[in-house]
C-alpha cells in the first residue's frame, strides 16, 4: 500500500510540474483509513483535506503524523459542528452562504482566532452542488467585512459529467468571480487562491488559474465499493 501511494504520488507531482506553475496539492483523505493517509504524509504531503468533522477528528487522534500538517475541510459545514471544526481544521475550504461565514466569524472570534477560509461557488448550478450563486458576488463581498476570519479564495467542483469543455467553462466562470470581486475589496483583502480541479480534472483546473488542487483517488486508489 505504502509503496503505490508513493508511486502514484510521484506521477501526480510531475503532471504538475510539468504545468510549470506552482501549485498547492491537497490529498484527499475522506474515507481513507489513518495507515493511508500516513503513507501519503512520508511520502511528501503537506496539505490534506477531510469531509466531515466527527470522521476527521478521530482519524487525526489515530494518526501522529498528522501533526503540522495543514488540515482542510473541504465537505459540507453544519451548523453545530462549526465549533470543534475552527478547532481542529487550519482551513475551512466550503464556506457556501453568508449564513455560515457570520456563525464561523462568530465562533472564531470567541477564541480569539482568525480563521482562514474558502468561499464555494457553484458555477455549474447543479442542484446537488453546494456554494454560492455565480449572481451573488454582493453577498460574498459582504463576508470580507466579518471579523474572526480571513478569505484566502475561491473553490468551486466541476460538472460531475466528463465533459471536458464545460469543466473548463465552469473553472473559467470561477476564475471570472475572483478577479471582479479582488478589483471591488480593499487590497489587503484581495484573494490569492483558487481551488479548483480533482483526480478527474485538475490539469483543466490548472490550465485555467487553479493555485489548488483536490486529489484522492491518484492518489490513494479508486474507493471501494460500500454495500
Amino acid at each position: 500500500m505504502s509503496q503505490q501511494i508513493t508511486q502514484n504520488l510521484k506521477t501526480v507531482k510531475e503532471k504538475i510540474e510539468k504545468t510549470n506553475q506552482n501549485i498547492r496539492l491537497v490529498a484527499v483523505t475522506k474515507t481513507r483509513s489513518p495507515k493511508e493517509v500516513s503513507a501519503a504524509i512520508s511520502a511528501g504531503i503537506i496539505s490534506i483535506g477531510e469531509n466531515k468533522v466527527q470522521e476527521a477528528e478521530q482519524k487525526f487522534l489515530e494518526t501522529p503524523l498528522v501533526v503540522g500538517i495543514e488540515k482542510r475541510l473541504i465537505g459540507k459545514l453544519q451548523s453545530n459542528k462549526i465549533k470543534r471544526a475552527i478547532q481542529i481544521f487550519d482551513t475551512i475550504d466550503s464556506v457556501d452562504s453568508v449564513r455560515l461565514a457570520r456563525k464561523i466569524s462568530q465562533a472564531a472570534t470567541a477564541i480569539k482566532k482568525t480563521q482562514r477560509v474558502l468561499i464555494q461557488v457553484n458555477t455549474t448550478n447543479e442542484e446537488t452542488k453546494g456554494g454560492f450563486s455565480l449572481e451573488s458576488e454582493s453577498e460574498i463581498i459582504q463576508c470580507f467585512d466579518f471579523s474572526g476570519i480571513k478569505i484566502e479564495g475561491l473553490m468551486t467542483i466541476g460538472p460531475t459529467e466528463k465533459d471536458e469543455e464545460k469543466k473548463q467553462e465552469a473553472f473559467k466562470r470561477l476564475k471570472r468571480v475572483f478577479l471582479k470581486i479582488n478589483k471591488k475589496v480593499e487590497p489587503e483583502k484581495q484573494m490569492k487562491d483558487l481551488s479548483m480541479g480533482m483526480s478527474g480534472d485538475f490539469l483543466i483546473g490548472i490550465s485555467e488559474g487553479a493555485t489548488m488542487v483536490r486529489i484522492g483517488s491518484l492518489i490513494f486508489g479508486e474507493r471501494e465499493a460500500r454495500a
